[in-house]
């Protein structure tokens, strides 16, 4: 003989339309009852009344019992339409043989869905390091191949206008000098462009200061960098310390292009296990509502992107004639002592 609990569980787990369907026939039966037995009874009309709202209230109860595995399934759906991937659907007591099946599949296809979008951040993340390595590898050989060369053929030169001082000779040597000697700081550009090596020598906040101090040549901005944090490569692994970079050369270059800032201020921090880098500008500013077309039109959307696949969170807030502040986070790889710098350039 089964157990009184087995057969009440198999009834909740009946298919959901022989559950509606019985709520109804119950409700009826009641009432039906009532009519017949309640003049016998001598019931006063409150008391039928009353009898009537109790049979209401369990048809009522018993179909939102019967319709609860469907709106489990429905919420975890908008849960999941809302980018939230990690939500499953809950086995529940009192689901049919059809919608426990339908929530094994939901949840099979997120799981399939999650497990795919991990080997593509894994793939994608692979991808960008090996793309940052080669990029490293070529500022490596610019600066110290190519830039070395130019830098000895400008000291041939100015030996050869110094041993050979010919009046017409000289002017052509200058030309010259002046000519490799602009190959060699443009060469120089483009290696501290594609990656500093100030970035890997000296740490995070040196890079910044070094890109403050460029980036403010020739344009009356006042661009300060403030290191709240003594943040190096020792406490942020390379890859992020790379984006963080990059996402702050991205956010200076985009206020002096488009913004026509008075001053920017670069922070970087270490918050709660996190390295936090913040680039203000007091600059005209854009309409955050239309956040997505104003990361793509000002290159910030792949720097969303790349912060993503080290694990970290990209904000941006703005709104005209209120200026611009971009929010980059990533996490830590060890602690970090507190000290405070502040350098303005």
């Amino acid at each position: 003989m089964a157990p009184r609990g087995g057969v009440r569980l198999a009834a909740l787990r009946a298919p959901l339309a022989v559950k509606i369907i019985g709520a109804h026939a119950l409700v009826v039966g009641l009432l039906g009852g009532m009519l017949v037995f309640a003049p016998s009874a001598g019931w006063s009309g409150g008391e039928a009344l009353a009898a009537v709202g109790t049979g209401l209230l369990v048809y009522v109860g018993l179909v939102l019992l019967a319709l609860k595995p469907v709106n489990d399934i429905e919420r975890v759906a908008a849960r999941v339409w809302k980018g939230d991937l990690a939500a499953r659907v809950a086995e529940s007591a009192v689901a049919g043989t059809e919608v426990l099946r339908i929530g094994s599949m939901f949840n099979a296809l997120l799981d399939q869905v999650m497990a795919e979008r991990g080997r593509l951040r894994t793939l994608a993340a692979g991808v960008v390091n090996e793309g940052d390595l080669e990029r490293a590898a070529l500022a490596r050989q610019l600066h110290d191949s190519t830039a070395q060369q130019l830098a000895a053929l400008l000291m041939q030169l100015s030996a050869i206008a110094r041993d050979f001082p010919d009046p017409e000779l000289a002017p052509r040597l200058a030309l010259l000098r002046t000519t490799v000697n602009d190959a060699l700081s443009e060469i120089r550009l483009i290696s501290e462009t594609i990656h500093p090596r100030v970035l890997e020598d000296l740490g995070l906040a040196a890079a910044l200061e070094m890109l403050a101090r460029e980036a403010a040549k020739g344009t009356g901005v006042a661009i300060a960098v403030h290191a709240r944090s003594p943040i190096g490569l020792a406490d942020i692994p390379p890859a992020s310390a790379s984006v963080l970079y990059s996402v702050a050369r991205e956010s200076v270059r985009n206020a002096l292009s488009h913004g026509d800032p008075g001053s920017i201020d670069v922070t970087v921090d270490q918050r709660d296990r996190a390295v936090v880098l913040e680039v203000c500008d007091d600059g005209q500013g854009f309409d955050a509502a239309s956040e997505d077309h104003a990361l793509a039109s000002r290159g910030l959307f792949t720097m969303r992107e790349r912060l993503s696949l080290v694990g970290g969170d990209f904000q941006i807030q703005s709104a005209p004639g209120k200026g611009t502040t971009v929010l980059a986070t990533v996490p830590m790889t060890g602690d970090s002592p507190t000290a405070g710098e502040s350098t303005t350039l």
